[in-house]
């Protein structure tokens, strides 16, 4: 667990930017507060609202690492204009969630809750992606506080605040309703080929119905 695959180098590795974006080497710190303490004895990823069942499910933190692993290569595009391309991205896929905590038939989106009531809304096909994943590494090595651990959200066709950092559950929902910087002027959707960084650039359909 936690070790890096065999991936491409070089020029072979680099994919298309989207536009307005800028290749990045390193990784910086961005995000809006303070970092998280963790404790582990009080951690808890939980999947509530629309769920199948009706019921809430929880898991603590051992029981949640203790999912099955899985590892993916994917780009992370941030709205601020910086790329960082190729990276390894190792932890819990989100179908895992979705097959262990199926949502009802009547859910279309999904908000994702992180530490200090940080949340973002995806829409649940973004969400069910084959390449969208709670990562707990990055390139074989366990996150750092700044970067998210114990816990953030991959979802590589997204800009990447759609991914938050410090996560501790998903809400089912059967209607979209914005997230923390949805809600501040940012994109609903938030894809960035088609360059969706904030709100008044949404057409029809892109954001809840009001």
């Amino acid at each position: 667990m936690g070790q890096p695959v065999e991936r491409e180098s070089g020029e072979a590795a680099q994919s298309e930017l989207p536009p307005g974006q800028r290749l990045q080497r390193g990784w910086p710190v961005t995000h809006y507060g303070p970092v998280p303490k963790f404790r582990p004895e009080r951690w808890e990823f939980r999947v509530f609202g629309a769920t199948a069942d009706g019921e809430k499910h929880c898991w603590n933190h051992e029981e949640f690492t203790a999912l099955p692993y899985a590892s993916v290569i994917a780009d992370l595009h941030c709205v601020t204009k910086f790329s960082m391309i190729g990276a390894e991205w190792g932890g819990i896929p989100a179908r895992t969630i979705l097959d262990i905590a199926p949502p009802a038939p009547t859910v279309t989106h999904v908000m994702v809750w992180a530490e200090y009531g940080f949340s973002s809304n995806l829409r649940l096909d973004d969400f069910a992606s084959d390449r969208t994943i709670f990562a707990t590494h990055k390139d074989g090595e366990l996150l750092t506080a700044e970067h998210g651990f114990p816990l953030r959200l991959v979802v590589p066709q997204l800009y990447a605040w759609k991914g938050p950092k410090w996560v501790r559950g998903v809400e089912y929902m059967t209607a979209d309703r914005r997230g923390f910087w949805e809600e501040r002027g940012y994109h609903n959707v938030g894809n960035p080929w088609r360059e969706q960084r904030y709100s008044y650039q949404e057409e029809p359909g892109d954001g809840p119905e009001l």
